[in-house]
């Protein structure tokens, strides 16, 4: 997912200041905004297998 995609999602999420996010820290803000833990790029091997981010935080 593009950097210009996130900040939709985010957006659409009502999170502020996207700019001042780097990719990482705003898809954690994402997470959190959707009532996920915030773990993006925080645990190897995670089990999470159906989690949008997987690709990107796994790959």
């Amino acid at each position: 997912m593009t950097l210009v995609e996130i900040r939709e999602r985010a957006k659409k999420l009502g999170i502020k200041n996207l700019k001042k996010f780097r990719k990482d820290a705003l898809i954690r803000q994402i997470q959190q905004a959707e009532g996920n833990s915030p773990c993006f790029k925080g645990i190897e091997n995670c089990g999470e297998l159906t989690c949008s981010w997987r690709e990107d935080c796994q790959g």
